[in-house]
């Protein structure tokens, strides 16, 4: 059961936004959904069990990359209670995003699993279309990479902070976005059907929320392809409040617990 959520813990990050024409220059998107010092909390339960916990933040300052203001994002995650004592947890996900177009120019893993070490990074070439991956692990040597990527395509970190983007008022409910994005080592195309919105309480009040449903791959890990749905507010935050996964072994979720920006504080 351990591994079934450890699995899942990095896909509840992965849902990405509207696919976007390559072009020669960077695009500009309008929003005011995120901010310097934003800081998020949540839990991930297995029925009652608490399985791990994860923070989501964006650095107080801006940093240049590839001649660009960009947000520091960071996402931290790590097993606990009962869990942690069988699989000792502790990942580190970072990612440098354009303030204008949002999307990533560099990425960045720190991966302790048990005694699996992995370190990467992940440097985005948007306007040319090129990516070079750079990675070493405990049982491998420092490698280099070349891949060819489509520009605006998103990494796991950068997709997350896309999605609030999206204006959802002028998608029809079962409207389906697509996206292109990057990890490990592969390009790919995401696609989340919008559900329409619904009222839902969580830890940190009630709250109108947006409805998505990523459509995945068949595989061993989830129950079909409409196993997920996430749920984000639908205000000014665009805050990503619930994940929900039918797994194969049963439900598991995970819940915000805090969202502080400079103008609000729940908890």
């Amino acid at each position: 059961m351990k591994k079934y959520i450890l699995s899942f813990l990095p896909l509840v990050f992965v849902f990405l936004s509207a696919f976007v024409m390559v072009g020669d220059d960077y695009r500009t998107l309008k929003y005011n959904k995120f901010e310097l010092g934003e800081n998020m909390k949540y839990i991930c339960h297995y029925g009652f069990i608490d399985a791990a916990e994860a923070t989501i933040s964006v650095d107080k300052q801006l940093y240049a990359i590839n001649n660009r203001n960009c947000y520091k994002t960071t996402i931290l995650g790590k097993t606990k209670g009962i869990f942690r004592a069988g699989m000792k947890v502790d990942d580190l996900w970072q990612s440098y995003i354009d303030c204008q177009a949002v999307i990533p120019h560099r990425f960045y893993r720190n991966i302790k699993e048990n005694k699996y070490r992995k370190v990467e990074t992940v440097f985005f070439d948007q306007i040319g279309g090129k990516t070079i991956v750079k990675s070493v692990t405990n049982q491998n040597p420092e490698k280099q990479e070349f891949f060819t990527t489509s520009q605006n395509c998103q990494d796991m970190v950068s997709g997350y902070f896309y999605l609030r983007t999206i204006d959802y008022g002028s998608l029809a409910k079962g409207s389906i976005i697509t996206i292109p994005g990057f990890f490990e080592n592969e390009s790919y195309s995401f696609k989340v059907r919008y559900l329409g919105k619904e009222k839902i309480k969580t830890r940190v009040g009630h709250f109108t929320a947006i409805v998505l449903q990523p459509s995945m791959p068949e595989n061993d890990l989830f129950d079909g392809k409409d196993a997920i749905k996430c749920w984000i507010s639908d205000d000014t935050y665009r805050v990503p409040l619930k994940v929900r996964a039918e797994m194969k072994i049963g439900a598991i979720e995970l819940d915000i617990t805090s969202y502080q920006n400079s103008k609000v504080h729940w908890k």
